[in-house]
């Protein structure tokens, strides 16, 4: 029985050196490819709904960008508080400031799908960069940087939206490791050609992309996805690239108790479930491998069968993974998390085991 458990814990490990080195290591070990400037018209396209405090501070950053020509577009989806007068005030002070409000439709009533088709229909230019009305770029220059990865085919660009760092939150460190992981893959795929995600909170795309796939149509029942969804269905090896410059990153503030960011991953996870088939058995196969490693590594020693070998291969799986994932947080600057990168990793892949079953059993709540 031992046996052919350590040869199940063998072929796991396989797995995981195929994910972390073959797939992961595509972004890892890439170097920045510099990007020349293009300079197209641009329309920013921010969706809000009751975020009267992080609109006050965030829309006067992004109406600063170095940029010659762009617009932003600011809608206001039924807010119940003041996101809606202090957009016309911002309306009124920024001459490239455009304002969509958005009143309650019985048929898509609290639908942020429903919202950022108006807001794109609405755009002046063809070439649309979105971002949340929580989230402020890392520079002036990330229109400049973003746009600069549009080429004549290259029609959709994936950027990063981090979190803000909270020096004594271990809670924090999860989060921004989590994050890490996940662009980290979705990077990876899109580079190798089969990109599967991004975040609203930072990406871009040229308008006849959205049309193209008949906008949000084919999903706009799920009150999620906006951004994941929309790129699982219109993103291909042909027509999506990506950037992760420093100068492209956004940033927005992270929950702070677990609760908040458990409610939060669940929605994210129930997402996925609507994700092709493909895609789907890629990132399930990881994380039942991640799972498979901590069970069948304590299984192993615990009944001390060859532990010298497993040790040392529980000691080379260790290995390879903090380089691939050390050489990814280098890239997007989150080099502090891999310190607890052990311990963090056990933490999530357990969350995550959590969120599937609680998913199982109810269904999360989606948008405001």
């Amino acid at each position: 029985m031992l046996v052919s458990i350590f040869f199940i814990f063998i072929a796991v490990i396989i797995i995981q050196f195929l994910y972390y080195v073959v797939i992961f290591g595509k972004f890892s070990f890439a170097k920045l490819q510099p990007a020349t400037p293009k300079r197209i018209p641009i329309s920013v396209i921010v969706c809000a709904k009751n975020e009267e405090e992080n609109v006050k501070k965030f829309i006067p950053l992004l109406a600063e960008q170095n940029y010659p020509q762009f617009e932003i577009v600011l809608i206001d989806d039924a807010s119940s508080d003041n996101t809606l007068e202090i957009f016309e005030e911002f309306e009124k002070l920024y001459s490239n400031i455009k304002l969509v409000k958005v009143e309650n439709n019985e048929a898509f009533w609290g639908n942020k799908k429903f919202a950022l088709t108006l807001g794109i229909k609405a755009a002046k230019y063809e070439y649309l960069l979105f971002t949340d009305a929580d989230c402020y770029p890392n520079s002036k220059e990330w229109i400049t940087t973003m746009s600069s990865q549009f080429t004549a085919k290259k029609t959709i660009v994936l950027g990063y939206g981090a979190y803000e760092k909270i020096a004594s939150s271990f809670l924090n460190k999860i989060i921004r490791y989590e994050t890490l992981m996940t662009a980290t893959q979705y990077f990876s795929w899109a580079k190798i050609g089969k990109p599967y995600m991004g975040v609203g909170r930072n990406m871009a795309y040229k308008r006849e992309e959205f049309f193209k796939v008949r906008g949000f149509m084919d999903h706009m029942k799920i009150r999620s996805g906006d951004d994941d969804l929309f790129i699982n269905q219109a993103a291909n090896k042909s027509n999506t690239t990506i950037c992760f410059s420093p100068e492209s990153f956004t940033y927005s503030q992270p929950k702070t108790s677990f609760k908040d960011w458990f409610t939060q991953k669940r929605r994210h996870v129930s997402t996925a479930n609507h994700y092709k088939l493909f895609d789907k058995n890629q990132l399930s196969v990881f994380y039942v491998s991640q799972l498979l490693f901590f069970i069948l590594s304590i299984v192993l020693l615990l009944f001390q069968f060859q532990w010298i070998a497993v040790v040392s291969i529980i000691g080379f799986r260790y290995l390879f993974a903090w380089i691939a994932m050390g050489f990814a947080a280098g890239k997007l600057k989150e080099k502090d998390v891999m310190y607890w990168f052990p311990i963090i990793e056990l933490v999530l892949t357990l969350t995550q085991l959590n969120v599937f079953i609680t998913n199982t059993f109810s269904k999360p709540v989606h948008w405001k």
